[in-house]
Order: C-alpha cells, then sequence, then structure tokens
C-alpha cells in the first residue's frame, strides 16, 4: 500500500512538471528589452554628396569670404537617423571621404560601408578600408575610424601599412595617427617588408 501511494505521488508530480514546461514554452513571448526594435530611417538620399567648408573670415551680407574645402564624401545611398536620441548617418552601399590639408592636399578613403555620429563628429568606416595620402603611402584595415574634431585617425584591427618613400610594407595590430601624419604610433606589429625592385620600377612605369 505504502509502495502505491508512494508511486502515485511520483506520477502526479512528473504530470505537474510537464504540464508547467509545455505551459511556459507555448505561451512565453520576448518582450522589453528582449525584442528587436525596427528603426527607420526619416530620409534617404542617392547619390548623396557632402562638403564640409571652413570660413577664414567671418561672412559679410554683402560679400562672398574666403573659405576652404576639409571633406568632401560622396555615397551612392545615404540613411538619416539624426531623429533619434544618439543621431547618425549611415552609408549602407559605401562611400569616398576626400579630405584635404592646410596645402590643400588631398588623401582619400574608401569603405564598403560608413556611420556618421553627429553628437560626436566621428566617422566609422567598415569593410576593406583603404586610405591613401597623396605622397603614396597606403593603410588597408577592415574598420578605421576618423575623428574629425580632434583631426585624428584610429583602428583597432589588424593592418597593412605601405610607405613607397623608404620602400617598405609594416603589417600590425592597432594603430593611431594624427591627420597630417606629423605623429603615427602602431601599438603591435608583425614585421617589415621591403618592396620588391619589380612593384617599384612597375610603378614608376604607370607613373610616366
Amino acid at each position: 500500500m505504502t509502495k502505491f501511494i508512494h508511486n502515485t505521488y511520483k506520477s502526479i508530480a512528473t504530470v505537474c512538471v510537464a504540464m508547467l514546461f509545455f505551459s511556459c514554452t507555448d505561451t512565453y513571448k520576448r518582450v522589453g528589452d528582449e525584442a528587436k526594435k525596427t528603426v527607420f530611417p526619416i530620409g534617404i538620399a542617392k547619390d548623396f554628396v557632402f562638403t564640409y567648408t571652413e570660413t577664414k573670415d567671418p561672412m559679410m551680407t554683402d560679400t562672398t569670404a574666403s573659405s576652404k574645402v576639409l571633406t568632401v564624401l560622396k555615397s551612392p545611398v545615404s540613411e538619416n537617423y539624426e531623429n533619434l536620441e544618439f543621431p547618425y548617418r549611415t552609408f549602407p552601399n559605401g562611400l569616398v571621404l576626400d579630405f584635404f590639408d592646410d596645402l590643400n592636399q588631398k588623401s582619400t578613403v574608401t569603405a564598403d560601408y560608413g556611420i556618421i555620429y553627429s553628437a560626436t563628429n566621428l566617422i566609422d568606416l567598415q569593410g576593406n578600408v583603404v586610405l591613401e595620402s597623396h605622397d603614396g603611402k597606403k593603410l588597408e584595415a577592415p574598420q578605421l575610424f576618423l575623428d574629425q574634431g580632434n583631426e585624428w585617425v584610429f583602428t583597432h584591427e589588424k593592418f597593412k601599412y605601405t610607405n613607397p618613400e623608404d620602400g617598405t610594407i609594416m603589417d600590425g595590430e592597432g594603430m593611431d595617427f594624427s591627420k597630417d601624419r606629423n605623429f603615427l604610433y602602431a601599438h603591435k606589429t608583425y614585421g617589415l617588408m621591403r618592396i620588391p625592385k619589380e612593384k617599384e620600377t612597375e610603378k614608376e612605369t604607370e607613373n610616366d
């Protein structure tokens, strides 16, 4: 008799646990922070071109003050999310960014994807990022950040840096430098390799 009662209680407990389990799995829905929030842009621009200039002298109503072009950004598509609490603009189809130094010498950055954070003036470039300076130096990385306010460029990813002036290629991880490249610091380097003479000759032939 005692054994029968024990088995009955055990069966009832098993059924209750099973009911509780199926009840939870059948009715549970993701809510609150777990729910994926859908965000839509307030505007989409095609063949987007943005030119950022700096005016040296105050502009007068009856004359045009001389201005200097600092940055020119071009992209096939730009999506505007600047109505959000932390505003930003995306470039899902890639972008080309030209920026000019004090001598009006141009450097160019290309990337597969980009984000500009309006509040911090920071540009996040992602995917096959290539930065080429006016003097032929080239930096390649999967991600690169441009801090426009501080005129600073940096990456935490692996990079390849080609310097035709001394004929070297440097591989490393993590780099930051000023836009005018007066300061450049590589966090970790894996080695320095000389550019083969054949490549240098090919470059000279192409330039001619």
